[in-house]
């Protein structure tokens, strides 16, 4: 071999230790870059999963809360149901009309001659049974089952209009009877109710 060879290898070598010397840092750095990224791809992926799985529980906790107000919002309902029901009750009693439920079948003696036992229902003696008057009010002075505030001014000249006013007629003596009906079944060997 010759020194000129050898040189050639030496320079050669030195060059190559020379290009290693100065890209070696740099794919180091780039290296260590492709690292951080791939770390941050990982953080990022695993950040994502929590917050749709936080977002699924609050979506699933909105629901609950959701149909949890549904029911409040029915029993609302249902206890201003039962309140209603109750107010009816005591315009009943206030008016008498529901004497018979105070009285006991073994007290009917001791109540016999009054209001609740004769079957009378004009409490306020204006000759109108006082269950019509629920039903009209006290604005029926021509006593024919309608509320003299909703009958028109001029006289019912058409057999469809005077049809209507005796079939709504007829369906609130219906009502009247179907209620008295369902209220003597109902008290039965029932206590009294207060």
């Amino acid at each position: 071999m010759s020194t000129g060879a050898i040189i050639a290898i030496v320079v050669v070598a030195l060059i190559v230790l020379a290009l290693l010397a100065f890209m070696l840092p740099r794919m180091r750095a780039k290296a260590e870059v492709q690292k951080r990224e791939r770390e941050l791809q990982t953080r990022r992926e695993r950040a994502a999963e929590e917050q749709r799985a936080e977002a699924t529980a609050r979506e699933r906790q909105a629901s609950e809360a959701e149909q949890r107000a549904r029911i409040a919002a029915k029993e609302a309902d249902a206890e201003r149901a039962q309140a209603e029901l109750h107010n009816e009750r005591a315009g009943l009693h206030e008016r008498g009309m529901a004497d018979h439920e105070l009285i006991d079948e073994s007290e009917r003696d001791r109540f016999a001659g009054t209001s609740a036992l004769n079957g009378r229902h004009d409490r306020d003696d204006d000759g109108v049974d006082d269950r019509r008057e629920a039903v009209t009010g006290r604005h029926d002075q021509d006593r024919d089952g309608v509320d003299d505030r909703r009958e028109t001014a001029a006289p019912i000249d058409d057999d469809y209009q005077r049809g209507r006013r005796d079939e709504a007629i007829d369906e609130r003596d219906r009502s009247d009877t179907a209620a008295e009906s369902a209220s003597e079944r109902g008290r039965g060997d029932a206590p009294p109710r207060y």
